[in-house]
C-alpha cells in the first residue's frame, strides 16, 4: 500500500512537471490567491500570446511547407559553405526585424530545425530583439540619438560576437548538436530517409498524401511545442509585469561605476522590458540617479533576454547553447555599457 501511494505521488509529480498543466494551474493559483488582479494578469497574458500567435503560424507554416515540399534541401545547400556570409547577414536582418526576445523564438525554432549554422542563428537571436527601425525612432524621441544610435550599434556588434564566437567554438568541435534531443528527434522525424537535406523538390505537396501527412504532422507538432512554452513564458511575464514595478528596480540601479553597468544588464531580465516600453522607463530610471552606462546595459540585457524568453529557449536547446546565448547576451550587454558609458564621459 506504501508503494502504491508512493507511486501515486510520482504520478503526479510528473504530470505537474508537464508544461500544459502548468499553463492551467498557474491562473487557477492566481485566482485563488489574487482574484483581484485575476483579469488584469489573464488578459495581459492573453494579448501578448494573440500578438505571438502571427508569427507562431508563419514559422510553423513555413517549416512545414519547407519539409513537406523537400524545399529544406535548398536551404542547406544556400548556407553551404557561406557561413562567414550568412552571420553578416543574419545580423542585418536581425537589425531590421521588429521581434522581441519571445517573439523571436518561433523563428529560432525554425531555423534550427531547418538545419541553418548555429552561428548564424546567434547572430540573429542576438540582434533581432534589440533594434529596429520603429524601435529606433522611439528611442531617439525618449533618450535621444546618442542612446538609439549606440544601441543599433550595440545590437549589430552582440550579433556579431555571439555569430562568430560559436562559428569559431563550432571549429573546435562544439555546439554539434545544439537542439535538445526530444526536439531534433521530432523535427527530423517527418522524413523517411536518413538525409532530410537530399529530398526530391515537389512544390505541390498537397497532391501526394505522404507529404501532406508530412505537412499536417510538422505544422501540429511544432505548434503545439511553441504554442504551450509561449503561454507559459507570457504568463510568467504577467505575473512579473504585475507585481515588480519599475520604482523596485529602478532602487538597485542608482549610482555609478562598473557594478551600476553590471547589476543593470542583469536587473533588465526580470523587468522584461521591449524595445518599445524600455526607452520611457529607463528616462525615468535616469532620473532616479541610473548612469548613461547601466542604462544601455539595461536596455540591452532586458530586450535581449527575460525570464519568459528564457523559459522558452530552455526547452527548445542542450544546456550548452543554452549558457553561450547568455554569456554573449549579458556579457554584450555590459560590455556596451561599459563602451557608452566612455563614450559619455570622453
Amino acid at each position: 500500500m506504501k508503494a502504491t501511494f508512493l507511486r501515486n505521488i510520482s504520478n503526479f509529480y510528473l504530470k505537474i512537471n508537464n508544461v500544459w498543466t502548468l499553463v492551467v494551474l498557474i491562473p487557477l493559483l492566481i485566482f485563488i490567491f489574487e482574484s483581484n488582479n485575476f483579469n488584469s494578469i489573464l488578459i495581459f497574458a492573453l494579448k501578448a500570446l494573440m500578438g505571438t500567435i502571427p508569427f507562431i503560424l508563419f514559422a510553423i507554416s513555413l517549416v512545414a511547407y519547407l519539409k513537406a515540399t523537400g524545399a529544406e534541401s535548398l536551404v542547406s545547400k544556400a548556407f553551404k559553405g557561406k557561413e562567414v556570409r550568412t552571420i553578416f547577414i543574419a545580423t542585418l536582418v536581425g537589425g531590421l526585424a521588429p521581434f522581441c526576445s519571445c517573439e523571436v523564438i518561433p523563428f529560432i525554432a525554425s531555423m534550427l530545425a531547418l538545419g541553418v549554422p548555429l552561428s548564424a542563428v546567434m547572430a540573429f537571436w542576438l540582434s533581432s530583439p534589440l533594434i529596429d527601425p520603429p524601435a529606433l525612432l522611439i528611442t531617439a524621441s525618449a533618450l535621444g540619438w546618442d542612446y538609439a544610435i549606440a544601441k543599433t550599434i550595440s545590437a549589430l556588434t552582440i550579433g556579431l560576437i555571439g555569430g562568430f564566437g560559436i562559428y569559431f567554438l563550432t571549429k573546435l568541435g562544439m555546439f554539434t548538436s545544439p537542439l535538445k534531443d526530444q526536439n531534433r528527434s521530432s523535427s527530423g522525424s517527418c522524413c523517411d530517409t536518413k538525409d532530410p537535406f537530399n529530398q526530391e523538390l515537389v512544390l505541390k505537396f498537397w497532391n501526394n498524401s505522404e507529404r501532406t501527412k508530412i505537412f499536417r504532422d510538422e505544422f501540429i507538432t511544432n505548434g503545439l511545442f511553441l504554442l504551450k512554452w509561449l503561454s507559459l513564458a507570457y504568463l510568467i511575464e504577467a505575473l512579473m509585469v504585475q507585481f515588480m514595478s519599475a520604482q523596485i528596480i529602478g532602487s538597485f540601479l542608482s549610482g555609478d561605476g562598473l557594478s551600476s553597468i553590471v547589476i543593470g544588464a542583469f536587473a533588465g531580465v526580470p523587468a522584461y522590458l521591449n524595445s518599445y516600453a524600455a526607452p520611457a522607463i529607463v528616462s525615468g530610471l535616469i532620473e532616479q540617479g541610473l548612469s548613461a552606462g547601466g542604462a544601455m546595459a539595461f536596455l540591452v540585457g532586458g530586450a535581449i533576454s527575460s525570464i519568459p524568453a528564457m523559459t522558452a529557449v530552455w526547452s527548445l536547446v542542450n544546456r550548452s547553447t543554452f549558457i553561450a546565448y547568455l554569456t554573449f547576451g549579458f556579457g554584450g550587454a555590459i560590455l556596451c555599457g561599459i563602451a557608452f558609458q566612455f563614450y559619455v564621459n570622453f
